[in-house]
């Protein structure tokens, strides 16, 4: 008998080990600029709602406390402009539902999840638990033109790993679309307050984009980047009513409760912009030392990312055909470990670009910075 999980792809994070030993041999200590795992102290907003709810004796609400409801609802209003009537649940964690929701919606063999070209590994790992096809498709492109059978579609602006925002105007676009085929659209936006450069990143729940009607549509959204609550598992699904219903009823019965301490510490944050924009002044000053060091080490940022916690990274002379596993070891060589493209899809692009991420020290990413300009440097193509 097969195995629940058998057709699984490997856990691609464990192929790195080899890069991490070469850049652990190097004389400073290795720098790893690979997963985006908050390094910066939780908010004292939560440490202090923490502690004040911490003689929690009773079971949680599985829909979330009272409190923690109006923070989400009030926070919907103001940062994702909607105003529609939708419902909303606490999730343990984005990755949580990214890898379930298939598998909730009843979405099994024969049908298809989409999600795009380039992308966080789980949403395929999603569509192969429920027994569905997954099928990476672009997401900026004409969605008339997407194939048929589509029954979800994942959006991921800002994305991870290349760091495009989808606009209003494409997003109106999928949502009509999805209105034709019935299709149900899920958009996770984790990565939505960290945009650079005057950049915003709309919701698929704005009125702007949904009209006021937010039928077929989800966001899901997290504590864990804007916040540095990773550790907390602080997150929240929200939008279509009787979708939400329907979660909701599957993990009452699986007991899927969040903590009471960690309702309360997400309701304090929501309620608490400042530290969100001091997080983000943090990260932009990791991402401009980052920026500053690529041309000398030959290397160049994805001219479209314009928000998120990473870099998207190739060679400058890509015909060169320089590979994202050639460039992980060469940053290996120097001490700093990033995740190849491959990690997140089979497009040229991806098979030829690395990941670095902005969570670490302002000290680990000045010295990574230090390093890269010793990378190497390519000669400019000969002239033809």
């Amino acid at each position: 008998m097969a195995l629940y999980g058998e057709a699984l792809p490997d856990f691609p994070w464990d192929t790195l080990q080899a890069a991490r030993d070469r850049a652990a041999q190097f004389p400073a200590g290795e720098v790893d600029l690979t997963i985006g795992s908050p390094v910066d102290p939780v908010p004292d907003v939560a440490l202090a709602a923490v502690a004040e709810a911490a003689d929690a004796h009773a079971y949680p609400a599985n829909i979330g406390s009272r409190e923690l409801r109006l923070a989400i609802r009030a926070w919907i209003r103001q940062q994702r402009s909607c105003t529609a009537a939708i419902d909303f649940l606490p999730i343990l964690g984005e990755k949580e539902m990214v890898a379930l929701l298939p598998s909730l919606l009843g979405i099994g063999e024969g049908s298809i999840v989409a999600f795009p070209q380039i992308a966080y590994p789980t949403y395929d790992v999603g569509a192969r638990l429920a027994g569905a096809t997954p099928l990476p498709i672009d997401v900026e492109a004409d969605p008339a033109n997407w194939p048929a059978g589509i029954r979800l579609v994942w959006l991921n602006s800002p994305s991870n790993p290349t760091g495009h925002v989808l606009g209003e105007e494409q997003l109106r676009a999928i949502v009509n679309w999805a209105r034709r085929t019935g299709a149900v659209v899920a958009s996770d936006e984790c990565y939505a307050a960290l945009t650079w450069g005057g950049v915003t990143a709309p919701s698929v729940l704005a009125d702007t984009v949904t009209g006021g009607d937010a039928t077929s549509l989800l966001m899901l959204y997290s504590l864990s980047k804007q916040s540095n609550l990773a550790g907390y598992r602080a997150a929240f699904i929200a939008g279509d009513i009787e979708i939400i219903r329907r979660i909701r009823e599957i993990r009452k019965h699986s007991g899927m409760l969040m903590p009471t301490p960690v309702q309360h510490a997400m309701a304090a944050v929501l309620k608490d912009h400042e530290h969100v924009e001091s997080q983000c002044e943090r990260y932009a000053h990791r991402r401009e030392m980052l920026l500053a060091a690529l041309p000398e080490a030959g290397l160049e940022n994805d001219p479209g990312n314009e928000a998120g916690l990473y870099l998207w990274v190739h060679a400058k002379h890509p015909e060169r055909g320089i590979g994202a596993w050639e460039l992980v070891n060469a940053f290996a060589e120097v001490g700093v470990i990033v995740a190849p493209g491959t990690f997140y899809g089979t497009s040229a692009e991806a098979q030829g670009s690395v990941r670095i991420s902005l969570t670490a020290s302002d000290t680990d990413v000045r010295d990574a910075a230090r390093r890269l300009r010793t990378l190497f440097k390519l000669p400019a193509p000969p002239v033809l």
